[in-house]
């Protein structure tokens, strides 16, 4: 038996298998998805009947087809419903192969890679800012230990105690600062989501914690302090939001590609039911410096995104007018 020229069930994309006439003759389930078409009614069926403008289809056609070209085409509307997608198509054996990519798909494409530039901006200012704290604090541990060491009067020792453990989570907080560098290494380990979660949010206070799980859900590879400071953030912005009740839940995602994983992805989404996010700071909410606190320093969102896609995955949000909802998107590891 030959092989399948092209194994449409490991392809996560929307598909079509062209004659070198143009007409239809493979498609995938994703393809049928996306063009809400049955397989009867694309196999067949020529590239013009689902998209037009006739032109744009019939050069597409003709780069990929004629001339063995690899092309793009980012203007194109399916038929009769005028749906803009992009279509990408390679030359193959039987003729073509068409990826399909739907607008909604497009402008996630372009918001990751603008998430992708905003964090190494944050990586670029969190590796300066602490290269300077880093000498003077050295500096200033040193001073502090050496006083911690002298006779002092009653009750200084404890004010020195309370300066060293301070000057130890500053530096730690530095050295979480220099992780965030493009040579930093992560040292992945399984991570238990679930036990994560539930350690962040040992404090709740007067919220109603709930909690929505999927106890099947394998671990997660990463750093454990550097993920841990991203559901802090999250837990912490959802506590200053004046909400009163808290949701985690996590799941199985289905439908969502994560850039450069092509397997199974693992959702962790934070709901609260808080005074929401300001329609002027959502579309850049994690941009450095951009924040809605009066005392924020607008890097917290910005370097928990930078720590996620370090980490291959992401951070996306719903908001709504009365509820809030980050969601954290992890590749699942393959075995």
């Amino acid at each position: 038996m030959q092989p399948d020229p092209l194994p449409f069930t490991s392809i996560p994309l929307p598909v079509l298998l062209l004659n070198h006439e143009g007409f239809i003759i493979r498609t995938n389930e994703q393809a049928m998805v996306r063009l809400d078409l049955s397989d009867r009614r694309l196999v067949g069926v020529h590239l013009s009947s689902i998209f037009e403008p006739d032109e744009a289809v019939q050069h597409l056609l003709d780069s990929v087809i004629g001339r063995g070209e690899e092309v793009s085409n980012h203007d194109l509307l399916q038929r009769p419903n005028n749906a803009p997608f992009s279509l990408h198509g390679g030359p193959m054996e039987e003729g073509a192969a068409i990826i399909l990519v739907p607008e909604a798909n497009r402008q996630s494409v372009d918001q990751h890679a603008h998430h992708r530039e905003m964090a190494e901006t944050v990586a670029r200012i969190a590796l300066e800012m602490a290269h300077e704290v880093k000498n003077p604090l050295a500096a200033l541990r040193g001073a502090t230990q050496w006083l911690s060491e002298q006779s002092l009067p009653e009750g200084c020792k404890e004010a020195t105690d309370m300066m060293m453990s301070e000057i130890e989570r500053i530096r730690e907080r530095i050295d979480s600062f220099l992780l965030l560098g493009p040579r930093a290494p992560i040292d992945m380990q399984p991570i238990n989501i679930h036990t994560m979660i539930d350690e962040v949010c040992a404090a709740s206070g007067d919220v109603e914690l709930r909690r929505v799980y999927d106890p099947s859900l394998p671990d997660i590879q990463g750093l454990p302090a550097r993920l841990r400071q991203v559901f802090e953030n999250l837990w912490r912005n959802a506590l200053e939001s004046g909400a009163s009740w808290i949701e985690w839940q996590t799941r199985v995602a289905t439908g969502v590609n994560l850039p450069g994983h092509h397997g199974t992805v693992i959702e962790a989404a934070i709901r609260d039911n808080g005074r929401g996010i300001p329609a002027a700071v959502r579309e850049h909410m994690f941009e450095p410096f951009v924040t809605a606190k009066e005392r924020g320093s607008g890097l917290g969102l910005a370097i928990a995104q930078r720590v996620m896609l370090n980490h291959g995955g992401r951070i996306v949000v719903n908001t709504q007018t009365e509820q809030t909802c980050f969601v954290l998107q992890f590749p699942m590891a393959s075995h």
